[in-house]
């Protein structure tokens, strides 16, 4: 009697926990492009999102915020960029089909 009390009570908390994961995919962005003159200028780490729209322009798209701290990505013509929050974490130039 105790196990299956305790077996009820085992599914039930499983059954009431939220099960909830967020996936972020990048394909197979390209790092070897250099954020200079002689590569592909794009955001720095620490830049704000205003700062990203004085010095880069209005994104081409900009994605909903997904997770916990909340990740955005804006999507430019050359590149991607990723923000926690306001700042940004990263930024990758975009692989070209070939």
């Amino acid at each position: 009697m105790l196990k299956r009390h305790l077996l009820a009570t085992g599914l039930s908390l499983f059954m009431v926990l939220p099960i909830q994961a967020d996936t972020l995919s990048i394909a197979e962005p390209t790092y070897k492009t250099p954020n200079s003159e002689s590569g592909i200028l794009r955001p720095t780490q620490g830049m704000t999102m205003q700062q990203v729209e004085q010095k880069y322009g209005i994104a081409e798209q900009k994605y909903a915020p997904k997770g916990i701290p909340a990740i955005t990505r804006w999507q430019y013509p050359q590149f991607d960029v990723y923000f926690e929050n306001q700042l940004v974490i990263h930024s990758v130039v975009q692989r070209k089909s070939e």
